[in-house]
């Protein structure tokens, strides 16, 4: 799974950070230590972690994740990251794209 989406709510200096949904990897979730949880009047599942987001985000950039686009919504942050996929980097390679050159 190439994306991940974090969140933090008020106080990001501190969390928790949402890290996950139901449909989680369950190894990345486990490398996080997430826990997954079900809050009451939800009808989903979450994985969470009292780490706050900048510890999180170290984590994912140390397993080949990078940030491509935060946002605040209300009193809620949320981070998109991206990890290169090894069947994409397969598909073009570097040598494959041409950047300003004419064909």
């Amino acid at each position: 799974m190439p994306y991940v989406l974090i969140s933090t709510q008020i106080r990001m200096e501190v969390g928790p950070t949402m890290v996950g949904d139901e449909h989680s990897d369950p190894n990345l979730m486990h490398y996080l230590g997430a826990t997954k949880r079900n809050m009451l009047g939800n009808h989903f599942w979450e994985y969470y972690v009292h780490d706050a987001p900048r510890i999180v985000l170290d984590k994912l950039e140390k397993r080949g994740y990078r940030v491509i686009s935060m946002t605040g919504v209300g009193q809620t942050l949320v981070w998109c990251l991206h990890k290169e996929s090894t069947e994409n980097s397969d598909f073009l390679s570097a040598q494959d794209i041409a950047v300003n050159r004419p064909a």
